[in-house]
C-alpha cells in the first residue's frame, strides 16, 4: 500500500489528523528531503524511519520500492511543501505500482496553486495549471501559446527567477494583462501582490523577492 500524503506548504499546523496517523502507521516514509521533512515529523513525535525518495534516485530506487510494497510493506510519500506529483517526485512510482497493481492512496491536502488561484480575484471557473515553465528549450514556444491562452494560468516559479518570468510574460502576453503574484503562502509574512504585470513587476523589481512564488494570470479575454 502506498499513501501520497501532502505536507504543509509553510504552516506546520495545515497537515491533516489522517495524514499524521498514516504517517505514524506505515512502515516507512519515503523524503524528498529527509532533513525537511524531518523538521514536519519532530514536531508531530512521529517515529517512522525515513529514506529519501527524489528527482536524483527515483529511478535507481524504483524497482526496490515496489518490491517491498508488493511483499506487503506500507509506505507513505512525503515531499518537502504540498502534494507529492504537484511539480515534485510521484508520477513514477504511482505508476509502477499501478502497473503492478499496488494500491495507492492520495490524501486531500495542500497544494500551493489553490489558495494562490483563489484569493487572486481572477476568473477560476476555468484554469490550467503550468507549474515550472521551461528555462531555455521550450520557454518561448510555450509562451507563444498561452498568449492565447482563454483560462486563467497558474505558475511556479523560484524567486531568482520571478522578475525574469514576468518580464516574459510582459512581452508574451502584453503588460497591461492582470495577475496576482503569491509569496509566502501560510507563513507570517504571506503577500499577494495583485495588477497588471507591468505593475507587479516594477513592484518586486524594487522590493526584492523571497520566498516560494505562484503567479496567477488572467487568460486573454
Amino acid at each position: 500500500m502506498l499513501y501520497i500524503v501532502p505536507s504543509p506548504i509553510g504552516n506546520l499546523q495545515d497537515i491533516s489528523f489522517r495524514a499524521l496517523e498514516i504517517l505514524k502507521q506505515v512502515d516507512v516514509i519515503l523524503a524528498e528531503d529527509t532533513r525537511t521533512s524531518s523538521h514536519l515529523l519532530n514536531h508531530y513525535d512521529v517515529k517512522t524511519p525515513l529514506t529519501p525518495y527524489h528527482q536524483h534516485n527515483e529511478h535507481k530506487v524504483l524497482k526496490h520500492l515496489v518490491d517491498q510494497l508488493l511483499s506487503g510493506k506500507k509506505m507513505a510519500l512525503l515531499t518537502d511543501a504540498g502534494t507529492p506529483g504537484i511539480s515534485d517526485p510521484a508520477f513514477l512510482l504511482v505508476r509502477e505500482c499501478v502497473r503492478h497493481e499496488v494500491k495507492v492512496e492520495c490524501l486531500p491536502g495542500a497544494t500551493a496553486f489553490v489558495p494562490a488561484l483563489v484569493n487572486s480575484g481572477l476568473p477560476i471557473n476555468r484554469f490550467c495549471f503550468e507549474g515550472f515553465i521551461p528555462l531555455k528549450k521550450g520557454r518561448q514556444t510555450l509562451l507563444k501559446q498561452l498568449a492565447v491562452e482563454e483560462r486563467t494560468m497558474v505558475f511556479y516559479e523560484s524567486p531568482m527567477r520571478l522578475v525574469r518570468t514576468l518580464e516574459d510574460f510582459i512581452q508574451y502576453f502584453g503588460a497591461e494583462r492582470p495577475c496576482c503574484v503569491s509569496r509566502e503562502l501560510t507563513k507570517m509574512f504571506e503577500e499577494n501582490k495583485r495588477g497588471s504585470l507591468q505593475e507587479v513587476c516594477d513592484y518586486f523589481k524594487q522590493k526584492g523577492v523571497k520566498g516560494e512564488i505562484v503567479i496567477v494570470v488572467q487568460g486573454i479575454l
